[in-house]
């Protein structure tokens, strides 16, 4: 990450002669030194599934979530620095409050989307403030059906049938890549989510992870929630027996 000059990389508010803003670039690499998070949007909603690893066995089991409510409706899956994504929650919520206020109705996703990637981009154009470290997917379900965007720490944002963030997002990209998503119905997509979160895991690097899902669907009533403990097990057992299968059929080949 060398630019033609030196000092280049000392301000967000600044181009390098070669047109790249290296403070965003750094925050992005943020973002991919953490677990991998996707998101998959079928025809009756969307899931979200994350990678949180676990540094430390000390650690309480279930702290420091990567999945976060900011409407009833709208779910975010984040990778990058968890207090950044704190922060751009808080940020998300307000807005989604402020729309009820005014309008009287739920914040449509792409409109919440614009105003938390608007304020993502504000903070790359000042040298008072540096970028946030965090990429965020976003997912709702309402009577036009499911929807999906992501944003990172540009500010640019996306809307997507599937996709992923993270470490490992080029592999989960290709695995996503694969699926008929738009065929496939949420329980469906919850067990192929949980396969390519297994999939991508680096056992050698990173050895223990939990396994976050959830999901806004039909099913859900339009609601975001985190996948119910028993279709998660199932879809957890899914993932692994899936995984042991592909590494015998390796075996058997080498």
């Amino acid at each position: 990450m060398s630019s033609i000059g030196t000092g280049y990389d000392l301000s967000a508010s600044q181009f390098s002669p070669d047109g790249r803003v290296f403070q965003v670039e750094y925050a992005q690499k943020a973002v991919e030194n953490s677990g991998t998070a996707i998101g998959i949007r079928g025809k009756d909603g969307v899931v979200f599934g994350v990678e949180k690893l676990v540094t430390s066995k000390l650690y309480e089991e279930g702290a420091n979530k990567r999945i976060f409510n900011l409407d009833k409706h709208v779910g975010m899956a984040v990778a990058g620095l968890i207090a950044d994504a704190r922060a751009l929650v808080d940020v998300g919520r307000d807005e989604a409050v402020n729309f009820r206020n005014n309008y009287g109705q739920a914040v449509p996703l792409k409109i919440l989307t614009e105003r938390i990637s608007s304020y993502v981009h504000a903070h790359t154009l000042y040298g008072a403030v540096r970028p946030f470290g965090v990429a965020c997917i976003l997912g709702s379900y309402n009577d036009e059906g499911p929807h999906m965007t992501m944003f990172d720490p540009s500010g640019v944002s996306w809307g997507y049938y599937g996709c992923a963030i993270g470490k490992a997002r080029q592999s989960a990209k290709t695995e996503i890549e694969k699926l008929k998503m738009k065929d496939m119905t949420c329980r469906e997509l919850v067990k192929e989510v949980a396969k390519i979160i297994y999939v991508v895991h680096d056992e050698v690097k990173d050895k223990v992870f939990e396994l976050e899902l959830s999901w806004v669907s039909k099913e859900t009533n339009g609601k975001h929630e985190m996948v119910p403990k028993d279709i998660h097990a199932e879809a957890e057992k899914y993932a692994k027996e899936s995984l042991e299968e592909s590494d015998d059929s390796d075996d058997e080949d080498i």
